[in-house]
């Protein structure tokens, strides 16, 4: 019989066993340099990395998943190998950087970002995904020797236009490279596991859910917090009458059973019920309840949670312009929350960062509101703001010298800026297209800034009331952490021909189908042909309910439609002529013009500053409107012709800049005493159309439309249109996801074919010089310089027309801006008619990638060529930033450089000298530190 010390494991045994749970001696030397113990989810992934195994890493902001990208880092510089850390934006680069800098030290650490080299040639460098990708496909040398790839934010190739650029490093890594990819929580991330085992070799997922600060929900309405679920929190009134506020140490710590990373529950019933009081009475029906308005000023939301120590704090605003609105209103509110000697630190660190801006522009860039508005601790933080004050902005707060932000939500892209507290104004936000509800995935990336780590206690998530609001909403986005992460990838002409002169045809074409969209693709077939299935059956029985003894329902049902259609057609053309008639009646207006401008934010007088005549003939003139309000308008303004209706003197030194002039001509503008007439309704197009009354008459005659049941026939008749309507769209998914990738890339191939960049599996000189070109409109730059279109402009008149492959306009209003005219307007309408022609052979093979020049940064690129002074080019344009001029810049230096490599002179000789006229000033400061 065994004996009960034969039983135990020996010293050694133990030892052993010891030293199985904490990893190899690479991860025991790596942990020493951390001030906190790893998690059990870290040391999971770092144990796999050891033994050579690729991770996927899936856990909420955070939770710490970088400290796995750094272990791959400390393993590639313990073995003499190399680690690429990749990140989907610069600014993550830039602080990547300086974290590694601080780890390792500047002479192992390297930064690429297209714009920026910085010691290319280290052990481990930083780099955008785009950058990487084009080393994959040159050859570089730089990948010899390469052990390791961090993959940070892996999530982003979800993202519809730069998205596809992940999933191209990811198959084309050599095989011997450990890939550690590092995601928020996406609720497939085994299916994307399973796709990296078929791409990358053995892969470990890791998936993480628990915040290591536990993350509390709250509703600001009025001058009360509540929490948003029951058992929690009670609402905190500004007087602070309950004992524990929000900020505080709860009775549960940390540890506690409140204390939960998602604080799930009912919604609080008191916050239902008030919420539907808000919006049930008017403040007059309210009586002697309070008449203080139910949604805070911005101020007053930032002095609330200050006295509840929640500060610093983050408030997302969708809008630019609503950010730095928001710096300004607390400013005019005398809001102040740093110290006299925290003022000091805050100016020192500025005037440190930005002693290489150039002197002469720092009153344009609006330096000395920023600056006074950091001294207060508040900074707006959002796409607009030059470079190098975002960053100033992230290492203050960072530092705790700046404690309010105004930011858009490009902050929340793994840009390390912690906050104790996060604020949402809206759950609604502009994606470019349309007013669309912020998702659960947006939600929790948003909220997840919430809580620092070894700092806090806890986080806050707070989101302010507004008419309307429901609160079950708000629950049911804070109760749904996850989201599928769905592959945007596709084949582009870049990709195409750097493919088929790497590999070939056919093993590019294999290569392809490898993707996780094809991965997915192939995946979801199986439940598609299930839905047509029953589909298929819910038809059959329709066709029962719409059948009429008197005729056939679809027939009639078709005449509907048709008369639908035509009234919608009729409607267009009115409106088309009225556009019309509108950009007429803009184009004569004068200087001092009184108009009335009849929608949208500026309705109300206005007087006409500057016709803005643009050589394309159309008009976008300057006004200044009763609220002082100065800008341009455009025929998008109006939806019916402009009249003067009187007359207003303008000084000739007038300056719409100047707040002081605008006062003064906005007064005289109201002392006018004028007020638009009301217009007369023109006679619609429908009551003399010919065929509108063909299609009525005929609808009438037919034998259904006499029926008893028509319109219950008809109900059935619409269902069953839907429904066939969406079953074709499911059959033709069925049959399009089978090897989709390769059918796109087929076609790629094709229309590369037919313009003489392949042939088979040769690759032309112009596919060469295509392979060298990593852009959207990648095909109509070379087309551009084979066509000989660039040939004979200078050097500015260069830098204007290659910046309409790179410029989009934010806004629709912006689709006839000013340009140069001579060489210049004559080598874009040259673009456009070449981008015209090669649409239509992309049509010819069902293909749409090319995205029409857009003009609308041409003038300022012309003007800042040509060595105009920075003031002068953002006063040509009041709707150009600062930041919005530098980044666009920046773009148009990374393609003139790419032209400046594949042109011929004299092009070639142009582009340089105009890459170097681009790269001055404001725009050539680097703000990495």
């Amino acid at each position: 019989m065994t004996s009960r010390a034969e039983q135990q494991p020996s010293p050694a045994e133990r030892y052993q066993a010891f030293r199985g749970s904490q990893g190899g001696p690479a991860l025991a030397e790596f942990e020493v340099g951390y001030p906190f113990g790893l998690d059990a989810f870290q040391r999971t992934a770092c144990k796999a990395l050891e033994r050579g195994r690729g991770v996927l890493v899936a856990a909420p902001t955070g939770a710490g998943k970088t400290v796995v990208g750094e272990f791959a880092v400390h393993l590639a510089l313990r073995s003499g190998r190399k680690c690429f850390y990749t990140t989907p934006i610069k600014a993550l680069s830039n602080q990547k950087y300086a974290d590694l800098v601080a780890r390792h030290g500047a002479d192992k650490v390297g930064l690429l970002t297209g714009d920026t080299t910085i010691n290319g040639g280290a052990d481990v460098v930083v780099m955008t995904t785009e950058v990487l990708r084009n080393m994959l496909y040159s050859g570089s040398g730089a990948l010899r020797g390469l052990a390791h790839v961090v993959m940070d934010e892996v999530h982003y190739l979800a993202d519809r236009s730069r998205g596809g650029v992940w999933e191209e490093v990811i198959i084309h890594l050599p095989d011997d490279v450990v890939l550690t990819s590092l995601s928020a929580t996406v609720s497939n991330a085994e299916e994307f596991a399973d796709w990296l085992v078929t791409v990358r070799g053995d892969t470990e997922v890791v998936v993480e859910e628990h915040r290591p600060v536990p993350l509390f929900q709250h509703v600001l309405l009025g001058t009360r917090l509540y929490d948003l679920f029951a058992g929690g929190e009670h609402a905190q009134s500004a007087g602070g009458e309950h004992a524990q506020s929000a900020g505080g140490e709860h009775a549960q710590s940390a540890g506690g059973e409140h204390a939960q990373s998602d604080n799930r529950g009912d919604v609080s019933p008191e916050l239902v019920r008030r919420s539907r009081d808000e919006d049930r009475y008017s403040p007059r029906e309210r009586g002697s309840r309070p008449s203080r308005p139910a949604v805070p000023r911005r101020p007053e939301v930032i002095e609330r949670l200050d006295r509840e120590a929640l500060l610093p704090a983050i408030t997302f605003i969708f809008s630019r312009a609503g950010c730095a609105a928001a710096v300004d209103q607390c400013l005019r509110a005398g809001l102040r929350l740093n110290s006299t000697e925290e003022r000091e630190r805050v100016r020192l660190h500025v005037e440190r960062r930005t002693a290489d801006l150039p002197r002469e522009d720092l009153r344009v860039l609006g330096y000395w509101e920023w600056l006074e508005a950091l001294e207060r601790g508040i900074a707006a933080h959002h796409a607009g703001m030059l470079p190098t004050f975002k960053e100033v902005v992230e290492e203050l707060f960072v530092e705790g010298l700046v404690k309010a932000v105004f930011a858009t939500e490009t902050l929340a892209l793994g840009i390390n800026m912690p906050a104790r507290t996060v604020v949402l104004e809206k759950l609604v936000k502009w994606n470019g297209e349309a007013h669309v509800d912020v998702t659960p995935g947006e939600y929790t990336q948003l909220t997840g800034r919430a809580g620092r780590r070894g700092i806090d206690i806890e986080g806050h998530a707070v989101v302010l009331w507004q008419p309307g609001f429901d609160p079950k909403q708000v629950a049911g986005l804070a109760s749904t952490r996850t989201y599928p992460l769905r592959s945007s990838f596709r084949p582009s002409y870049n990709m195409a021909v750097n493919l088929v002169g790497s590999v070939g045809r056919e093993s590019a074409r294999a290569l392809l189908e490898s993707s996780f969209a094809q991965f997915q693709a192939d995946r979801s077939v199986v439940g598609l042909a299930r839905q047509v299935s029953r589909n298929l059956e819910a038809l059959d029985g329709y066709r029962e309910g719409m059948s009429c003894h008197l005729g056939d329902v679809l027939a009639y049902d078709d005449l509907r439609q048709a008369v639908r259609r035509r009234e919608t057609d009729l409607a267009k053309q009115g409106s088309s002529q009225r556009r019309a008639q509108t950009a007429s009646s803009l184009v004569a207006l004068k200087v001092g013009d009184v108009i009335a401008v009849p929608q949208g934010r500026r309705s109300g007088l206005a007087v006409v500053l500057d016709p803005g005549l643009g050589q394309n003939g159309q008009a976008h003139p300057l006004v200044l409107t009763e609220d002082r309000w100065a800008g341009r308008l455009s025929d998008a303004d109006f939806p019916a012709p402009v009249e003067p209706l009187g007359t207003l003197r303008v000084p000739k030194a007038f300056n719409h800049r100047s707040p002081h002039n605008r006062k003064d001509l906005a007064g005289s503008l109201r002392a006018l005493g004028l007020r638009p007439e009301r217009g007369r309704r023109p006679r619609a197009a429908a009551a003399d159309d010919v065929e509108l009354a063909r299609l009525r008459a005929a609808l009438r005659q037919h034998p259904v439309h006499g029926c008893d049941e028509r319109e219950q026939h008809l109900r059935w008749a619409e269902r069953f249109a839907r429904l066939r309507h969406d079953t074709d769209g499911l059959e033709r998914r069925v049959e399009g996801k089978t090897h989709s990738i390769a059918r796109v890339f087929d076609r790629v191939c094709g229309v590369l074919e037919e313009l003489g960049y392949l042939s088979g599996d040769e690759v032309s000189e112009p596919g060469r010089q295509l392979a060298r070109v990593y852009n959207e409109s990648d095909l109509l730059v070379v087309e551009c310089l084979r066509a000989g279109l660039w040939d004979g402009l200078s050097s500015a008149e260069l830098a204007a027309v290659v910046s309409a492959v790179i410029y989009e306009s934010r806004r629709p209003d912006e689709a006839s801006p000013q340009v140069p005219g001579g060489p210049v307007r004559a080598t874009l309408d040259a673009m456009r008619e070449l981008w015209g022609r090669l649409r239509d052979t992309e049509a010819a093979h069902t293909l749409d990638f090319l995205r029409e020049p857009d003009p609308g940064f041409s003038w300022s690129a012309w003007r800042w060529a040509a060595g105009a002074e920075l003031e002068q080019v953002l006063q040509d344009d009041p709707d150009l930033t600062a930041g919005d001029f530098v980044r666009s810049c920046k773009q148009l230096a990374d393609l003139l450089g790419q032209v400046a490599l594949i042109a011929e002179e004299p092009v070639r000789s142009t582009a340089r000298t105009a890459l170097a006229a681009v790269r001055r000033g404001v725009v050539s400061y680097s703000g990495v530190a």
